[in-house]
């Protein structure tokens, strides 16, 4: 905090009060440049898997990289859950939507719409979200 005195001993409440609103703004600064705006990464999860969940971590570190926090469900729920079982595929696709629900765009990737992707961009756009379209080289489509 900025010294009421000058180094004479002498107040200073000018000085003080220029001070005291640079530290505020400093660390106002320093608090927004630590916001991450929380994005939903849409992108192919069905067909080859391999290679669309070694894309989706790609598009994942594409949104850190520029100061966003991902949410990039097809990559964590697939650990512990069977896309191939219906019950636990509307399970997965429910909470999906819920943290989908958290985020303030969907970013999706690629030329490839599947119908999971295609679903989730039709609720954004019910839910007035936010949408940007990137190819697979992270290109963002305009």
């Amino acid at each position: 905090m900025a010294d009421y005195y000058n180094s004479e001993g002498y107040a200073s409440p000018t000085e003080h009060e220029a001070f005291t609103r640079i530290e505020k703004e400093e660390k106002a600064a320093a608090k927004a440049a630590a916001f991450r705006p929380v994005v939903y990464i849409c992108s192919p999860y069905s067909g080859d898997t391999e290679r669309n969940v070694e894309n989706a971590k790609r598009y994942s570190r594409f949104a850190v990289d520029r100061h966003y926090l991902p949410i990039t469900p097809h990559i964590y729920f697939t650990q512990f859950m069977d896309d191939n079982i219906p019950e636990e595929r509307d399970t997965a696709i429910f909470m999906n939507w819920v943290l989908m629900s958290k985020c303030v765009e969907l970013w999706v990737f690629g030329d490839t719409v599947s119908s999971g992707m295609k679903a989730e961009i039709d609720r954004a756009k019910r839910k007035h979200m936010k949408i940007r379209y990137f190819t697979e080289n992270l290109e963002e489509k305009i």
